[in-house]
């Protein structure tokens, strides 16, 4: 499902509706019954409506889940915290959009050794084995973490994202899921008034703080429910996850949602 898919589907800036969320304990949480609600809903609206992975997982796990559950593909990915912006070609496959990775290939200017190097045995930090392109993660245990790892980074001129108390990432400069998903809304002619941003941890809050409207799903954490607390146009659902996206779809009038 790209720009134009073999089935037909018309280009995003076309449908009604383009919903752009992140996954874990949003497009993914809540139950079984309200996940398969809105996924049916999603597939049987195609026409309609448009879909946006926003997430920090990675292209090949995207692509795990949408080839081996009833999760839907979408029609775009910005993965690996916003340094990446794909889309979905048919037959599965995630291909990086050149122009709009250039100016998040030139910010990271190939540092990814010299944050390895400044933050070996930082107190706290595991790094992640996964080879990203335009990122450097780790787990953080929060009881052990020392700080000074903010410090740095931003020696290195780059930026630092610490969500659920669990992830310490390194970025780009300027570059997270909110810059990311403005840039590819203008690049697809999206009009923004159609478009839901749904999220529910920090690294999540640049999407929800980048103007276009939002939903912090129910479950979000506190911090994140915090920081949008005082923005009108983030909804803030009571509502667990994927249940919590279509309430905020309804109560937004969107698009028409599933009865009951």
């Amino acid at each position: 499902m790209n720009e134009m898919s073999a089935i037909g589907y018309p280009p995003l800036r076309e449908r009604d509706f383009v919903l752009a969320t992140d996954l874990d304990g949003t497009f993914l949480g809540g139950t079984d019954e309200n996940r398969a609600a809105l996924y049916d809903w999603i597939e049987e609206n195609r026409a309609t409506i448009g879909l946006i992975f926003v997430t920090g997982r990675d292209p090949e796990f995207i692509a795990d889940i949408c080839d081996g559950t009833n999760v839907p593909w979408p029609d775009y990915v910005i993965g690996d915290v916003g340094t990446t912006i794909a889309e979905v070609r048919d037959g599965g496959s995630i291909a990086p959009i050149g122009a709009l990775e250039e100016d998040i290939s030139q910010r990271w200017g190939d540092k990814g050794d010299a944050v390895r190097e400044a933050l070996h045995g930082h107190p706290g930090l595991t790094l992640q084995q996964t080879p990203f392109r335009y990122r450097v993660s780790y787990d953080l245990a929060a009881d052990d973490y020392r700080p000074g790892a903010e410090d740095k980074v931003a020696a290195l001129g780059l930026d630092h994202l610490v969500s659920d108390n669990r992830f310490f990432d390194v970025l780009p400069k300027g570059v997270s899921k909110g810059p990311s998903l403005k840039r590819l809304v203008a690049h697809l002619g999206i009009e923004e008034p159609r478009v839901l941003a749904a999220g529910d941890t920090l690294n999540d809050l640049s999407m929800l703080e980048c103007g276009i409207q939002a939903v912090a799903v129910g479950g979000a954490e506190a911090a994140l429910l915090e920081r949008v607390s005082h923005l009108d146009h983030v909804f803030t659902a009571t509502e667990i996850g994927a249940a919590g996206i279509l309430q905020a779809v309804a109560a937004l009038d969107l698009h028409p949602t599933p009865k009951g």
